[in-house]
Parts: C-alpha cells; structure tokens; sequence
C-alpha cells in the first residue's frame, strides 16, 4: 500500500476537509466514504481520530454558517433556490419547514443523517425567526460531531476490512483512481437520474392554477386541502377559498372523510 496509503496519510486531514466542506456546501460528492477511510488508518496509527474529527467539524461549521448567514440575509428565496438543485422546491421546503417546527434547533442535532436535510437545514435556520449566531454554531457542532464521529467510529470498528480493500486498490495502480473515479460519477448521475424521475412524476401530478379554477369553474367540486406548514401559512396568510387547512399528520384523518369519488388536490406551499 505505499504510494496510496502515502497520499492518503500526507494530504488525509486536507483531504477530509475539503470533502465534508464540498458536500455541506451542497456538492453531489459524498464525505461519509472518506472520513471512514480516514478512521480506518486512524485505528492503524497512521492519522489522528482527533484531527480528522476537529477538521470535519470545521469543515461542517464554515459551509453551515455561509448558508446560515445567506438564509438570515435573502430569507425563504434562498431555501428555495437550494431546493430547485435538490428535489422538488415543494417537498423539500415543506418537508424542511415541518422539522424544524417540531424540533427548532435541535433538528440540527441529527440533520447530518437525512440525505439532502444537511444542506437545507442550515438557511432554514437563518430565514426563520430571528435565531441566535451561538446557539445555531453550538447546535450545529454537535451534530457535525456526531456524525463525523459516527463515520470514523465505523472505519476504526472495519479498520481490518477497510486495509484489505486499499490494499487490493493499492495493487491495481492507476486503475483504482479510474474505478474510484468512476464509481463517483455514477453515484452522481444515479441521483440526477432519481431527481429527473422524480421531477417528472411530478409534473404529471401537478395541477395548475388555471386548471383547478377551471375544475372549480365546471362546478367538479375538488376539494382543496391546504397542508402548508404553520411557517408557510404565516408568511402567506392567503388561501383558496373553500379549501381544508390540515396538516401533514392529520392528512389520513382527513382523507378518510372525504367521498371516495371526489378530487382531492393538495396545496402544500
């Protein structure tokens, strides 16, 4: 394992910075790969656990704060353009928003290990009520603790394993950069093809403004269920006329109550 493992150990901690930094940010390159590699050398003595964990957390902390301070600058607009880079700017606000009103600050505890949570977490925090700098960075750290705690754990835990398969990468030279590099590229185009699908389902699904009053219009009488969040309804105080406010967790309740032979169009942002 000499030259890889040389690199690894030379440029390890730059290496694990940069990657949590990419990935908080919002890039499609995942950091969890790394920091339990990085944790596997860690357990064999060739890097340090503490300087791989006080790296991330920085890492995590810097990337949280921009999109914190660009949250509490621009508002919800920015939480929404995140979101178009994302899934759907519907779900992924309301989804967002229905965290934090459960749990506030304390969703940042465990953001860190909900895919795509991470990074539209910390702008929600900044848009929403007026939220303390400190606590939001006490918060925030912790949670970067936790889960860059809980990679590393797991490469010291497989350290054994994990020196197997550089070892075997190790002896294909170059060709394991290209498998790396390849296995990095289809992770990335899995996930633009999962959003394009969802996307997709989406738009087939969607119903318009002009449709639904045209639905309305031909007295089809839809019913309209409001399940935006408390945020959203208080942001946007405004809604349709004749239609349910509901919310996620009642959603079963409410369905339940309607003739099965209605329309049911749902109005969540």
């Amino acid at each position: 394992m000499a030259k890889l493992i040389h690199y690894l150990v030379r440029y390890g901690v730059s290496l694990v910075f940069l990657n949590v930094f990419a990935e908080q940010i919002g890039a499609p390159v995942p950091a969890v790969p790394t920091l339990i590699v990085a944790g596997a050398l860690a357990r064999n003595g060739q890097m340090s656990s503490t300087h791989i964990l006080l790296v991330s957390v920085l890492a995590s902390l810097i990337a949280d704060w921009i999109w914190f301070l660009l949250g509490r600058r621009y508002g919800y607009s920015i939480l929404r353009t995140l979101c178009r880079i994302s899934l759907s700017p519907d779900s992924c606000v309301r989804d967002t928003e229905a965290r934090f009103e459960r749990w506030g600050m304390k969703s940042l505890l465990f953001a860190k290990f909900i895919p795509g949570f991470s990074t539209v977490a910390p702008p929600l925090a900044g848009a929403g009520r007026k939220r303390s700098t400190l606590a939001f960075l006490i918060y925030d750290g912790i949670g970067a603790l936790l889960w860059a705690g809980a990679a590393v754990g797991t490469g010291r835990l497989f350290h054994r394993q994990i020196a197997e398969v550089i070892d075997k990468l190790e002896n294909l030279g170059w060709w394991a950069i290209a498998i790396v590099a390849f296995l990095l590229g289809l992770f990335i185009l899995a996930k633009w093809w999962q959003r394009a699908r969802f996307l997709k389902q989406l738009r087939i699904a969607r119903v318009s403004v002009e449709e639904l009053k045209a639905m309305i219009d031909r007295d089809e009488q839809p019913v309209v269920l409001d399940v935006r969040t408390r945020s959203s309804q208080q942001r946007n105080p405004q809604r349709i006329p004749t239609a349910l406010v509901t919310n996620a967790d009642d959603i079963d309740r409410t369905v339940e109550a309607i003739s099965p032979d209605r329309e049911i169009v749902l109005y969540c942002t």
